[in-house]
């Protein structure tokens, strides 16, 4: 997968309906297209949203405004769809004839609230999110490294902005190459590897998959600003060196342990897996010590 700059792409759930979004300027960006699905019922949203910029020739005048194509990850990789912030939201919510719409402006209305809370106080936003694993069933332990890794990779991504790398598309490349010279393959051949469609591929890595990813992108950063590197292709080389160091360790420490680090197994089912092996462990001398 793809990552978007300084967030990984995240689903958001509206009255039943995914509504992929990124943070794209600081501020949450929303797939249009799934609000209009979210909104309509309708089975073409693309083909809605067109209708609706022919009935509303105040949207079809202010469009570029309104939508801004973001890398978004779908089933096919990553791709550029149409975005819109909580503003241009309101604005093609207001040319959506649907009982819907009231309940979807409190929603956006709650979630700009809370962006500017974890504005003023980015603690807030920590929380949250290990609320939000938690809640999904991870462990602490899996959760400090998931957050670790999500402060990790926001350090890259500064460290990219201020050597001249563009948005978006680079920060792809870039991401991708860490990925090939880590794991050997690229997030999108990982997501697929693992079987995954919209899921984020890191909220389904085990702790060593965590591990080396953290180690990669930690190096990279280290490796760009010994090397001073300055603008894309210099970039892409510190992230194939960065990359080299992760995928180095872990071919040894796969030498010497015998087993590979990069699974097809996602880690919610292996920590279920896990409880459910404990659940049998503490059952079983239960059962025997009632038939003795």
């Amino acid at each position: 997968m793809s990552e978007a700059p300084r967030s990984e792409t995240r689903i958001a759930l509206f009255q039943r309906k995914e509504v992929r979004r990124t943070i794209h300027n600081n501020e949450w960006w929303f797939v249009i297209a799934d609000v209009v699905a979210a909104l309509t019922d309708s089975i073409d949203p693309q083909g809605y949203i067109k209708d609706m910029r022919r009935r509303d020739p105040e949207i079809a005048k202010g469009w570029g405004q309104i939508a801004t194509p973001l890398a978004i990850s779908t089933a096919g990789g990553a791709q550029n769809l149409n975005c819109a912030n909580t503003e241009g939201l309101f604005r093609l919510i207001q040319s959506i004839p649907s009982s819907k719409a009231e309940p979807f402006k409190r929603w956006l209305a709650k979630v700009g609230y809370e962006r500017i809370q974890e504005i003023e106080d980015p603690e807030l936003a920590t929380k949250r999110t290990r609320a939000l694993y938690k809640a999904k069933g991870y462990s602490d332990d899996w959760i400090e490294k998931r957050m670790r890794s999500i402060a990790i990779r926001d350090e890259l991504t500064d460290e990219w902005k201020k050597r001249g790398v563009r948005e978006a598309r680079e920060y792809a490349i870039l991401t991708a190459e860490i990925s090939k010279a880590t794991f050997g393959m690229t997030p999108n051949q990982y997501a697929e590897f693992k079987r995954l469609r919209r899921e984020n591929l890191r909220d389904h890595m085990t702790d060593l998959e965590l591990i080396f990813s953290m180690l990669g992108e930690a190096a990279t950063t280290e490796i760009a600003r010994n090397r001073d590197a300055q603008g894309f292709p210099e970039n892409k080389q510190a992230a194939n060196a960065g990359g080299t160091v992760a995928g180095n360790a872990r071919r040894e420490l796969e030498k010497k342990s015998g087993r590979e680090v990069a699974t097809r197994e996602n880690y919610l089912s292996l920590a279920q897996s896990s409880k459910e092996a404990g659940r049998l462990i503490r059952k079983g001398p239960l059962k025997r010590s009632k038939r003795k």
